[in-house]
C-alpha cells in the first residue's frame, strides 16, 4: 500500500490551485473539466481538492477549516523559509507565524491558504 493523495475541500478548485501555484511554484497535475477536483503535483503524493459543491452532492457536509484551530495542517519543506513565506503571502497567504529556529534542527513558519487551511513552510529536519 501507499499514500495516493489529500483531498482539502474548497470552495473554487481552479481559484485554490492558483493560488498554490503562485503561492508555493507547485504545476497542476490535473483538473477536471467540471472545475470540482483538482490534483498539484507535489512529488510522489499528490495534494487535491474538490468543491465543497460536490461533497455536498455526495451526501457529505464538509467543514471549513479555521487555521486558529486546526485540526491538520500540511508542510512544504524547502531550503529558504523566509524566502517561501515571502511568495506565499505575495499571492494572499495570511502570515500565522513568522519562521522561526526549533530546538531539534528546523526552521518553522505558518500561513494559512485562501480557504484558511494552515500550511507549514519549513526546511528538512535536522538540517
Amino acid at each position: 500500500m501507499k499514500f495516493g493523495y489529500t483531498i482539502l475541500y474548497v470552495d473554487d478548485v481552479r481559484r485554490t490551485l492558483d493560488f498554490y501555484v503562485a503561492a508555493f511554484g507547485l504545476s497542476v497535475r490535473f483538473l477536471h473539466e467540471s472545475g470540482d477536483f483538482g490534483e498539484l503535483e507535489t512529488g510522489g503524493t499528490a495534494l487535491a481538492f474538490s468543491s465543497r459543491a460536490l461533497m455536498r452532492q455526495l451526501g457529505k457536509q464538509p467543514s471549513a477549516p479555521d487555521s486558529g484551530a486546526p485540526c491538520f495542517e500540511i508542510a512544504f519543506v524547502c531550503d529558504d523559509v523566509a524566502l517561501a513565506v515571502d511568495r506565499a503571502v505575495a499571492a494572499g497567504a495570511r502570515l500565522v507565524q513568522a519562521p522561526e529556529a526549533m530546538p531539534w534542527g528546523q526552521t518553522v513558519a505558518y500561513v494559512a491558504d485562501l480557504e484558511g487551511f494552515l500550511v507549514e513552510l519549513c526546511t528538512p529536519v535536522g538540517g
